[in-house]
């Protein structure tokens, strides 16, 4: 099953010009612990995803709201030449075909 599937919603934004975070909320709680199980989620997993090493990604579970947030460096600092997504809002894309 694809991440869509389960998600209500995957989104990404700046955590500061040079972190990015990811929110995956999830529509019950059989997918929140699916997603929190699956190894396409796990640290290693999204920095391959991404380019960067695992120790450059940060999976936090949230139980009490059935979320996921993922924190990462950003591979370009937010409005630097060469940045063509200043707000990080479409950084989410590479996530939406995982399968868990």
């Amino acid at each position: 099953m694809k991440l869509l599937e389960l998600a209500r919603v995957v989104r990404s934004k700046n955590a500061g010009p040079t972190t990015l975070t990811i929110d995956l909320m999830f529509n019950d709680e059989s997918g929140y612990h699916r997603a929190c199980a699956a190894a396409a989620l796990q640290p290693a997993a999204i920095a391959a995803l991404y380019g960067l090493e695992p120790a450059q990604v940060e999976v936090i579970p949230y139980p009490p709201a059935q979320a996921i947030k993922i924190v990462m460096d950003r591979a370009i600092v937010a409005g630097t030449p060469g940045d063509r997504d200043v707000y990080g809002a479409q950084q989410h894309g590479p996530l939406l075909g995982i399968r868990l």
